[in-house]
């Protein structure tokens, strides 16, 4: 990982700022916001078919970030408007498969704009953002945890409690009919105090350019303190 990534911190969530006539998308990291990509409403609100497609197009630009692994999705919408609202209804009567199951992502509101910097800047300070990061974080870590305990449960190894054993899964090419791996899960603490921080960063820059789920959990949180006491780190594979 670049200096610039190591300044950004890890990823903690997804805001979505909707307007009237767009939505931008930005990446929450533990220090600092980046912006993703902006959408424009190709029409107008008083047409239903040109917002459903926007929605679409919103749901689209959320899947690659929903497949790192990342959960939690805080919808921002200007005062006395409805927009958020209205797009989290689209994503309960078509798309209830992200409402459901323990990958189901964790959705919350507040009001305000978050189409630029200044404003995204301006909105991450404030208490009610804090503490929905808070919630929704806590919300993703227990379903984390439900999918742990769940692996930890079968007995057919497919848990793994070592960066060694984490390489293996993630940098070797695993012959068809074998378990791949799914997500890689490690604490705040684990990361920053490593003696191999530069091979960790390594492992998790390649499990998410391979499609592994990467998640760096918060050493406080329920999850958090399970996956300490596992080592602090923990591959889970997936059978084929």
């Amino acid at each position: 990982m670049s200096p610039k990534a190591y300044r950004r911190g890890y990823i903690v969530a997804i805001l979505l700022g909707i307007e009237s006539d767009h939505a931008a998308l930005w990446q929450v990291f533990s220090q600092v916001a980046k912006h993703k990509q902006t959408l424009l409403l190709n029409g107008d609100r008083s047409d239903p078919k040109a917002v459903y497609s926007f929605h679409e197009s919103i749901v689209n630009a959320l899947r690659p970030t929903l497949k790192e692994g990342v959960r939690s999705i805080i919808v921002a919408s200007p005062a006395k408007t409805s927009y958020a609202q209205e797009f989290l209804s689209h994503i309960k009567t078509h798309h209830s498969w992200l409402l459901q199951g323990p990958n189901r992502a964790t959705f919350s509101t507040i009001t305000g704009s978050a189409s630029t910097p200044p404003q995204v800047a301006a909105l991450t300070k404030t208490t009610m953002f804090k503490q929905l990061i808070q919630e929704t974080a806590s919300e993703e870590t227990e379903n984390l945890l439900e999918i742990l305990d769940k692996r930890l449960n079968k007995a057919d190894n497919l848990v793994f409690f070592s960066v060694e054993e984490a390489e293996n899964m993630i940098l070797g090419t695993q012959p068809p009919g074998k378990p791949k791996p799914e997500y890689l899960l490690l604490t705040d603490n684990y990361l920053s105090s490593s003696r191999q921080k530069n091979r960790v960063h390594r492992l998790l820059q390649i499990a998410k350019n391979r499609g592994v789920k990467t998640r760096i959990i918060n050493a406080e949180s329920t999850a958090g303190l399970r996956l300490t006491q596992l080592g602090g780190l923990v591959c889970l594979a997936r059978a084929d």
